[in-house]
């Protein structure tokens, strides 16, 4: 499925979540929400003339904590999220289950003014045919890294930005289903 495309919007959510902070205290700080979007894919899965219309709800929450002498934030995030894939053309749809758990394992200052961020994620992912059963699944966890600009404050992350994802440190370790093998067939029917 699309684990990797999931954890790095995930990391760059928690990012973003990082920079509605009003700086570093002892406290944690929290944030969260449910946000709707809707999105039009042509040549979806790369099937030429497939157009799908995608409708998300995520419930997404954060909280960073500072640790150690430092200062420095970690993140956790919990992510739960339903996307409806229809055909535009004929109505069919699937729909998609994700649940989401992603922290920081370790948070290293690199000096010179960047931070990387050894991150684990682990959730289950179920796409669902039209009759209610699942069609292809994706549970596991992943470990990757990402790098940010800590703008010279390390420990305050409210002027943090994404630079660079630096790749998969551990592959997933669960299942992973070919979404497109799963779903191309009821979508077009």
């Amino acid at each position: 499925m699309r684990f990797s495309r999931m954890f790095a919007v995930g990391g760059l959510m928690a990012v973003a979540s990082m920079s509605l902070a009003t700086g570093a205290s002892a406290q944690p700080i929290r944030e969260g929400g449910v946000f709707e979007e809707t999105d039009i894919i042509g040549d979806f899965c790369d099937v030429s003339g497939l157009t799908v219309q995608v409708d998300s709800t995520i419930d997404a929450r954060f909280m960073l904590i500072p640790h150690g002498p430092d200062g420095l934030g970690y993140g956790l995030e919990h992510f739960k999220i339903s996307r409806v894939y229809t055909n535009v053309v004929n109505g069919n749809a699937v729909t998609e289950k994700e649940t989401t758990l992603s922290k920081d394992l370790q948070v290293t200052d690199n000096g010179g003014g960047t931070l990387t961020i050894l991150v684990l994620a682990t959730g289950n992912a179920v796409v669902y045919g039209a009759d209610g059963k699942a069609i292809a699944r994706n549970p596991g966890q992943v470990r990757f890294e990402i790098l940010i600009d800590n703008a010279g404050t390390p420990s305050d992350p409210s002027d943090d930005e994404f630079l660079e994802f630096l790749g998969v440190v551990k592959e997933s370790t669960g299942r992973t289903d070919d979404f497109c093998a799963a779903v191309v067939p009821v979508l077009v029917g």
